[in-house]
């Protein structure tokens, strides 16, 4: 390409940027691919973090019961972070570590919605841990740096300091952070300017030492922190340790918790339900195969079991589900005595939630080659589309019903208002108007291999076509061909197949540039909608 070719490319790819902008302003969700869903502390409102290809920022989500049990958006409005962080490090799919396999996120007082945060390293990937944002408002994200104590600097990896954790004291008004080989962090909004503190635990002395820059961190002196968790009846302070679990006391003493986990690896911390209960991960490295077990303290008993998978008929299964899985935590959500965990296989490729009872975890169904199910998901309905669960709370969905939010990599989020036995999903959707007089590409920017919506709205019975064509009108590829679509006062859109991933009829990736997309229907309306592809290889 020419050097004038390529600065007019630039120009129309900016002026594409920007018109993608302020369309995606209007949608209902920053993007589809949602990494992170929590509550915000008011009735009805969730807070969602999603990252597309090129933007990542806070959606604020107002929703609403409807008589049936449904589940609407009221209203949602959207923050983009800073294009030079994100709450979302590069390898949350791939990274072979538990605790680096989730996007953490609490809401943490006049902090309000608190996520890890990212810069880019040299080769332009987000895996350089800066600190935290404070999403206390869509308007008002604020990037807290956090330091680098000194014996880190040279590390491999500097993801061996990210924050995997975070546990809020509302009564102290301090908010800590599991930051791996550096410790523990302490940040406290009590007085006037908040005030940072790096603590590392000592197993020699079993106390919390402060670690200032200049700390001779001691890898068999100085445990790495993975998870970090209050439990809200005596506000001790739960930490996951590379050594065990250890509890830090309100008046500061520290002591390890004996029983099965007092030297296990311990990634990841929960605490929550009524009756009280503690679900915890373990995870580690054995002869080059991650090894990982799932644990739980259920009201009145000493020690940690791991949790009881059972099977159809409730009897208890030999094997170690979890581990047999090769499964890691998203996230854990507890409503009254059961604990919904959101678990991923290495690679992202298989995912869910088990639903844990007090007697453990059991299979709804048997599939046809007699193997129990235990994972709920797309089979269940959780999600319209077969995608990755990423993260999962609960919320008060309003004054007397208690909801729960799954987010989901490229299918939005999920809210139930039943305890999971029905599901709506909340995609990116903006009302559309006139008879396929509007059709928009939800991301209008996409890589070959991702999924741009095509979405259109028709106001009577239709059988649809889709065709997608090249900026000299050539046609690339038919998405679909006169397939039924019913009336809809906001979307048509049948999100499972209406959709281009950047393909051409013959599965190649199209070159960079703007495609047009053609919606007809047997009534003789027609749309038009616009979409830009950066390429990929295949």
């Amino acid at each position: 390409m020419s050097l004038l070719k390529t600065e007019i490319f630039k120009k129309v790819l900016m002026g594409w940027l920007a018109f993608a902008t302020s369309v995606m302003a209007a949608e209902t969700l920053f993007s589809n691919k949602t990494l992170n869903v929590n509550p915000s502390g008011n009735v009805g409102e969730l807070w969602v973090f999603s990252r597309g290809d090129i933007y990542s920022g806070a959606t604020l989500l107002t929703l609403n019961e409807a008589s049936d049990g449904t589940v609407r958006v009221a209203d949602a409005k959207q923050g983009q972070v800073s294009d030079s962080v994100t709450a979302v490090q590069d390898g949350v799919f791939s990274d072979v570590v538990a605790e680096h396999r989730r996007t953490p996120a609490i809401k943490a007082g006049k902090l309000g919605y608190v996520l890890p945060m990212f810069g880019m390293d040299d080769d332009g990937l987000y895996l350089i841990p800066n600190g935290f944002l404070s999403v206390r408002g869509v308007d008002n994200i604020i990037e807290t740096p956090l330091s680098v104590p000194d014996a880190f600097e040279d590390s491999d990896s500097a993801m061996v300091y990210a924050v995997s954790g975070f546990a809020y004291d509302s009564t102290a008004k301090k908010m800590w952070m599991a930051r791996g080989a550096a410790g523990l962090g302490l940040y406290d909004i009590s007085g006037n300017s908040p005030k940072h503190g790096l603590y590392a635990l000592n197993l020699e002395t079993a106390k919390m030492d402060s670690a200032k820059a200049n700390y001779k961190f001691n890898s068999k002196k100085n445990p790495d922190v993975f998870a970090v968790a209050l439990h809200p009846e005596t506000e001790d302070l739960w930490m996951g340790t590379s050594k065990g679990l250890w509890v830090r006391s309100s008046d500061g003493n520290v002591k390890k918790v004996a029983g099965p986990l007092d030297s296990a690896r311990v990634t990841g911390l929960w605490i929550g339900g009524d009756p009280l209960q503690i679900i915890a991960e373990t995870s580690h490295m054995e002869k080059g195969s991650m090894k990982g077990g799932l644990w739980i303290l259920q009201d009145g008993a000493k020690n940690f079991t791991k949790v009881a998978f059972l099977d159809t008929a409730g009897k208890t299964v030999k094997k170690d589900v979890y581990d047999d899985g090769d499964y890691t935590v998203s996230g854990v959500a507890f409503m009254g005595n059961t604990a919904f965990v959101a678990v991923s296989a290495s690679g992202g490729s298989i995912s869910g939630y088990f639903k844990i009872e007090p007697k453990g975890a059991r299979a709804w169904d048997m599939n046809d080659d007699g193997k129990n199910q235990w994972l709920y998901g797309y089979e269940t309905g959780a999600t319209d589309r077969d995608a990755i669960i990423t993260s999962i709370c609960t919320f008060p969905l309003s004054k007397k019903t208690a909801g729960l939010a799954i987010a989901t990599y490229g299918n939005g989020i999920s809210v139930s208002a039943d305890s999971g036995k029905t599901w709506n999903s909340i995609l990116n959707r903006a009302k559309l108007g006139e008879n396929l007089g509007t059709v928009r590409m939800v991301p209008s920017v996409i890589t070959a291999g991702d999924q741009a919506l095509v979405s259109y709205k028709v106001n009577e019975e239709s059988k649809i076509t889709i065709d997608v064509f090249s900026y000299d009108m050539r046609k690339v590829r038919s998405i679909v061909k006169n397939v039924p679509r019913n009336a809809d006062n906001s979307r048509s859109s049948n999100p499972k197949v209406d959709f281009w991933d950047g393909y051409d009829k013959a599965g190649r990736a199209c070159t960079m540039g703007v495609y047009y997309v053609r919606v007809k229907d047997n009534h003789g309306n027609v749309g038009w909608g616009k979409v830009m592809t950066l390429g990929g290889h295949k």
